[in-house]
């Protein structure tokens, strides 16, 4: 039995994705390489911090990122953003590195950490210092905030603004060795108190704050702030282009003072393009966090959940998400991507690469009463009905068989193309079966259906009659029952996060797990192993869940879009 072989499905589909549509970011960088900018040189750079998982939207950024070094034959740094201790964690950093390998990226080098430039960082705050363009601050974190104004009103100037040089000098280098209590005095920027800009009105660039650190320890009591850590790292690595998304248009002024009063002489730029949005999702760090540390979902990696994790949890496959980031594009417009984009590029590239297997998930047994009791069968099935290089698998056929109880009906118009009671249909890579009879429980549903079968239809068709379709089934002695996930959209409102509570947005149904009855050889398939259960969608074994001894599928997709049915 063959299985999933993401590292050279990863290599052919990235060959198959260096024809990528151009974008105005890629306009930028051949015309700076056509003026020799950079001395030519293109490096690029993606910067999570440590804080949750990535979720689809960072997918996007990876693939900008990555997806220009990979075409520009350059650099791409993977960098921690680790200044907030107080949230980010190994298991973070971990999970993210993890992620950007398994989207089929590597980085350059080491991974890097805003952490291992705190010494520079720390010198060139002082250089600011010195040359008068930062101060330390006492006043209270709402007093700061207080006198920064408003968009309407100037702000006002702290008055410890204009305390001496070597005063704020002496004052930072305390903060420093741990003098003062958390929050009691900042290191700020001097810049404009009444610049149209809020973040150019003397933003912190320093702050106490004494959390023990993943990467440093118990080295620091003091932290850089995002706006002052992120130019500077990108300077010191040698950054050319510097790209995240809209929201940071407005940090890019001060991201370039920083840049232009310090003496560096590597100069980034930076260009923003539109975030990803996707209708019936949210990608909100602290909101996804909530679903967690509220057991709303079963983790970061549950299969519901926007996370690369949870998407590959699910079953999705790399060159899926990198072919949706493509096809959504780099642009400055925001906009919101429908759900069946994403779906549809999963079902497009699982078609050719996911093996076919039967897979019946709400049964009825049939018994043949025309085939022998002790007699079975191996019949051959094939892998996939358009690739023969992908094989065959042994189908064990016997006097009993489950069926889909959707596939029997006792009497139905002539678009319904199964079985009706009188009727044949086709068991798939079997045999042609009619329907005789069929006893009912109290409910009144089918409890067994007797049948009668075909021996000349095997690979043939009946001969002076049509039947009226094909469905699936299993040997009722061979099949292993497995657990059924059945994901849905997590969310039932196309924008949860436009609404007060989030929350109520959740789509009760998102989840339903069922027992099925399917084919024996699923029983071999390893772990996140993807299949197309006939006539039902494509279904993965589960990453951690599935064994030979318990038999784990979550759905990936279904077969067409049935949201709106």
């Amino acid at each position: 039995m063959s299985t999933n072989t993401e590292h050279l499905d990863n290599h052919s589909d990235k060959n198959k994705e260096k024809n990528v549509a151009t974008n105005f970011i890629r306009n930028i960088i051949n015309e700076d390489l056509a003026q020799g900018k950079n001395d030519g040189q293109v490096r690029t750079r993606f910067p999570p911090e440590p804080n949750g998982y990535l979720h689809v939207g960072h997918a996007k950024s990876i693939c900008l990122n990555f997806g220009i070094a990979r075409d520009y034959q350059a650099p791409c740094n993977l960098r921690f953003d680790d200044t907030n201790p107080e949230k980010e964690s190994e298991e973070f950093a971990k999970a993210i590195q993890e992620d950007v390998q398994w989207l089929g990226f590597e980085w350059d080098g080491e991974v890097r950490n805003a952490s291992d430039y705190f010494d520079d960082l720390y010198g060139f705050a002082e250089e600011l210092i010195e040359k008068g363009l930062a101060y330390v601050d006492e006043l209270a974190a709402e007093k700061i905030a207080e006198y920064r104004g408003n968009f309407n009103t100037p702000g006002t100037e702290s008055p410890y603004r204009n305390r001496p040089t070597e005063e704020s000098l002496d004052q930072f280098r305390r903060m420093k060795a741990g003098e003062f209590s958390d929050g009691q005095m900042v290191l700020r920027a001097k810049i404009d108190m009444s610049h149209p800009n809020m973040l150019m009105r003397d933003p912190v660039l320093y702050r106490i704050k004494r959390m023990h650190h993943i990467k440093t320890g118990d080295k620091w009591c003091i932290y850089p702030m995002y706006d002052f850590t992120h130019c500077i790292s990108d300077a010191l690595e040698g950054i050319t282009h510097s790209l995240c998304t809209l929201e940071f248009e407005v940090n890019r002024p001060l991201y370039d003072w920083v840049l232009d009063h310090l003496s560096i002489p590597a100069r980034p730029r930076q260009y923003e393009f539109s975030r990803l949005n996707l209708a019936y999702t949210i990608t909100s760090k602290r909101k996804l966090t909530q679903l967690v540390d509220e057991n709303k979902v079963d983790g970061w990696d549950d299969p519901r959940m926007p996370t690369i994790s949870g998407m590959r949890r699910r079953g999705y496959t790399p060159a899926s998400i990198r072919t949706f980031c493509d096809a959504v594009g780099i642009s400055k417009v925001n906009s919101v991507t429908d759900m069946t984009l994403l779906e549809d590029n999963v079902r497009n590239d699982l078609d050719s690469k996911a093996e076919r297997r039967m897979a019946v998930l709400d049964p009825i047994k049939v018994v043949i009463t025309n085939y022998p009791e002790d007699k079975e069968e191996m019949l051959t099935g094939k892998n996939h009905p358009k690739f023969d290089e992908m094989g065959t698998r042994t189908l064990p056929f016997s006097r009993e068989i489950y069926i889909d109880r959707a596939d029997y009906r006792e009497s139905a118009n002539k678009k319904y193309k199964r079985l009706v009671k009188d009727g044949e249909v086709r068991l798939r890579n079997a045999y042609v079966i009619r329907a005789n009879d069929a006893t009912l429980n109290d409910n009144g549903e089918v409890e067994t259906l007797y049948c009668t079968y075909d021996p000349e239809t095997l690979g043939k068709n009946p001969e002076g009659r049509k039947v009226r379709g094909v469905i699936h089934w299993v040997s009722a002695k061979h099949a292993k029952p497995a657990e059924i996930r059945l994901y849905d959209r997590l969310f039932n409102v196309a924008n949860p996060g436009a609404m007060d509570n989030f929350l109520e947005a959740l789509n009760p149904n998102s989840l339903t797990t069922i027992t099925a009855m399917v084919e024996p050889s699923l029983a071999d398939a390893e772990p996140e192993t993807r299949f197309q259960f006939e006539r039902e969608g494509y279904f993965t074994s589960d990453r951690y869940q599935h064994s030979s001894d318990k038999l784990v599928f979550n759905r990936t997709v279904t077969l067409r879009d049935s949201w709106s049915e």
